[in-house]
């Protein structure tokens, strides 16, 4: 497995992690647990150091997941990345973000609990909280760097001058933000922005939840609790024009040699040396897919007729519902 750095000041990790989001229940509708914790020891024993989740994914059934899952690796083998601050009700309904800094030790404290573990690799913020200057949260972070408790500060879907403010309290190590062929509105200011000073990118989202992964069909419904179903690109005649531009992805990929999720990966990997992928496996079959992406060696022609089928801007619909775009640090 090759191995990118997060940023100048972040840790060393492999060019592919692994976002888990999935693996819990309320995001993607079902998920299997004995499949789930095979497929972080799959990613593990294939080079994967790299582990996303958030606190709030299943209201902490992640974090427990992952704990298990995890259980006998040597600690410094893996590096755990970390999203707090979404607020969860006991109906699953969203109740906004906390980023006061008592906030940010008491969800830091259940964290290491849940996990099983002494520190978080990388620490970061959801979403902004407007209520609460960036400062004051990146704030806290650093006070638990200083203790011990937490290696790096990251940030989440926030704008070019939260940025910066963030990054004058404290060296933010990368930016966790949604970038993939269809989504690429941090291509504007945000990605510059980073570069300027020095702090890495971690893209989820790469194959847009499936939408450009080859595998879905406009036949394929969203099950009970699949947050595609809400989703606005995942929607009628939005749908159909999306899945057009898959087909011609397939052809570009068919003549590389590769599969549509390969080179949909291997595409943002190719953006930039300091820009990681995080595949949302939840499998090992779709895990077993992806992790050839990083071979893949994309040349300048190949750069040229992947935007011939995709072009910036191609897809339609928002990659949010509209109550969820305000929170956004880009529009698209």
């Amino acid at each position: 497995m090759q191995t990118r750095n997060l940023g100048r000041t972040g840790p060393t990790v492999s060019a592919l992690g692994l976002g888990a989001m999935g693996m819990s229940h309320g995001v993607y509708g079902a998920s299997e647990r004995d499949e789930s914790i095979a497929t972080v020891h799959a990613a593990l024993d294939a080079g994967v150091t790299l582990i996303d989740t958030g606190d709030f994914y299943g209201m902490g059934h992640n974090e427990l997941l992952l704990a298990e899952a995890l259980r006998g690796r040597p600690r410094d083998s893996y590096q755990l990345s970390v999203k707090f601050g979404a607020l969860r009700g006991p109906d699953h309904s969203w109740g906004g973000n906390d980023g006061r800094p008592a906030a940010v030790k008491n969800f830091l404290a259940y964290s290491l609990n849940r996990l099983g573990t002494d520190y978080i690799d990388v620490y970061r913020p959801a979403r902004l909280d407007p209520a609460v200057p960036i400062e004051d949260t990146v704030g806290a972070i650093k006070e638990m760097i200083d203790a011990g408790f937490v290696r790096h500060a990251g940030l989440s879907e926030v704008g070019a001058d939260t940025i910066r403010r963030a990054h004058a309290v404290h060296p933010i190590a990368d930016l966790q933000i949604e970038y993939s062929l269809i989504s690429r509105a941090v291509e504007g200011e945000i990605l510059p922005t980073l570069r300027e000073l020095g702090i890495g990118l971690t893209a989820y989202g790469v194959l847009s939840r499936g939408l450009i992964s080859g595998h879905w069909t406009a036949s394929r419904g969203g099950e009970a609790g699949d947050f595609r179903g809400m989703s606005p690109r995942f929607s009628g005649d939005n749908l159909e024009h999306n899945l057009n531009l898959v087909e011609a992805l397939r052809r570009v990929a068919a003549a590389k040699g590769c599969t549509v999720a390969q080179l949909a990966i291997a595409w943002v990997a190719a953006q930039g040396a300091d820009i990681v992928p995080l595949v949302g496996a939840r499998t090992r079959e779709r895990l077993s897919e992806a992790l050839p992406a990083v071979e893949v060696t994309l040349t300048a022609d190949d750069l040229t007729e992947i935007e011939k089928a995709v072009p910036a801007g191609a897809a339609r619909g928002d990659r949010y519902p509209t109550a969820m775009m305000g929170t956004l640090g880009t529009s698209h």
